[in-house]
């Protein structure tokens, strides 16, 4: 029999199949450009609307103010000179009066003046909570899916839970959020609410389950089950990808599963289990309707420490003053705050569309994108270095 490559039927002779393939290969090449100028249009769109913003042509070239203030207000008073002037809302009472009759028109526009500082400090808040919670829970049941559970049934039903749980729309998870940690989530308290669902005596406490209403925890708990999926599917995959002889080899040394998993499999796997927690960051971060629901509010003139407590006495003793010092650091996470993907929408949404609105609109997104970036890098320079540490 000849060996011809006519006999071939896997060679292609046909010049039009040829033609197939190279038009077939430029295709796929002009769609992925496609995809990236596209994603280019839309980051220089927002770079060059949002620069002038956050940067200045004079030191030290940032806006400071709009990174170091809270939002508020914006008051923008013209007079029959022509001049326009920007301020807030003390600056204007006081203009008006020196303006008197010469004042021709003034605009307010909600949102719009101060600055972001709010929204940067709670933004910081969901993230820190929600990744901390997802880590914690997706690592312990990858290793838990990766390591002890046999296979079967069961393990292939709580994987394709898994993967069909990171397709549940995200306003569902806000209103599991809602019922699950703001209104029914379980407090220590001496007076429960009427609300409360069900109260256990403890002693020196009541175990109430009221819920811990809109705050950090509640929406740092309910985005963290938003990127569980990703995270537990991601790190399930690292562990997996670990050579069993690592395993085999410590337990022959006399170590426990547990020590075997502990020294020998998790720091190598760990590199990829912070690939999925940039991932995990990146979509924690963006999210809106789950933080609608369960901590984000529209405006407040506060940071999360800042809660009013009362004053103490001037010979108070110092338990009084580490009392009052824990009940701020608590403040961090039982208050509401607000967020960056809620001010921007707000911004987009509840606003009339103009160019003071439109300004703090762009400058909002630059500096989440940037906030979001400076997570990813720091996440990706810690893999880098735990890398170079294990290698295999």
């Amino acid at each position: 029999m000849s060996d011809s490559p006519s006999q071939n039927p896997f060679i292609a002779t046909d010049r039009g199949a040829s033609l197939r393939r190279v038009a077939m290969a430029w295709s796929l090449r002009l769609m992925t450009g496609f995809i990236v100028l596209v994603t280019l249009a839309i980051l220089l769109h927002i770079g060059w609307k949002g620069a002038p913003v956050l940067f200045k042509t004079q030191a030290p070239f940032v806006n400071t103010a709009f990174l170091s203030k809270l939002p508020s207000t914006l008051h923008v008073i013209s007079d029959r000179d022509g001049r326009v002037i920007e301020t807030d809302n003390r600056g204007a009472e006081v203009l008006k009066k020196q303006l008197g009759p010469n004042l021709r028109e003034e605009k307010t526009i909600s949102y719009s003046g101060g600055g972001i500082l709010g929204p940067i400090v709670g933004t910081a808040l969901l993230v820190l909570v929600s990744v901390s919670v997802a880590l914690l829970l997706g690592v312990a049941s990858a290793i838990y899916l990766s390591e002890y559970a046999r296979p079967g049934k069961t393990v292939e039903l709580i994987r394709l839970a898994i993967l069909n749980l990171a397709g549940v729309p995200s306003v569902v998870f806000g209103l599991f959020g809602l019922g699950a940690f703001v209104l029914t989530a379980p407090v220590l308290t001496n007076s429960p609410l009427e609300r409360s669902l069900l109260i256990i005596p403890l002693g020196f406490a009541k175990l109430s389950f009221q819920g811990w209403d809109t705050c950090v925890l509640s929406g740092g708990f309910t985005l963290a089950f938003v990127i569980l999926p990703v995270i537990i599917t991601a790190s399930e995959q690292c562990l997996a990808a670990v050579p069993q002889g690592f395993r085999e080899t410590s337990m022959a040394l006399g170590a426990t599963r547990w020590q075997a998993i502990r020294s020998a499999v998790l720091p190598f796997a760990m590199p990829g289990i912070l690939t999925s927690s940039i991932l995990g960051i990146a979509r924690a971060a963006g999210e809106t309707a789950p933080i609608m629901f369960t901590a984000a509010l529209a405006f407040k003139d506060k940071l999360p420490w800042q809660r009013d407590l009362p004053a103490l006495a001037a010979d108070a003793s110092w338990w009084a003053h580490w009392e009052q010092s824990v009940q701020r650091l608590l403040g961090l996470f039982t208050e509401s705050v607000q967020a960056l993907p809620y001010h921007i929408y707000t911004l987009a949404a509840r606003i009339p569309n103009n160019e003071y609105a439109q300004r703090a609109q762009y400058g909002s997104v630059l500096v989440f994108l940037l906030l979001v970036a400076s997570l990813s890098l720091c996440s990706m320079l810690l893999r880098r270095r735990l890398r170079r540490k294990y290698k295999w």
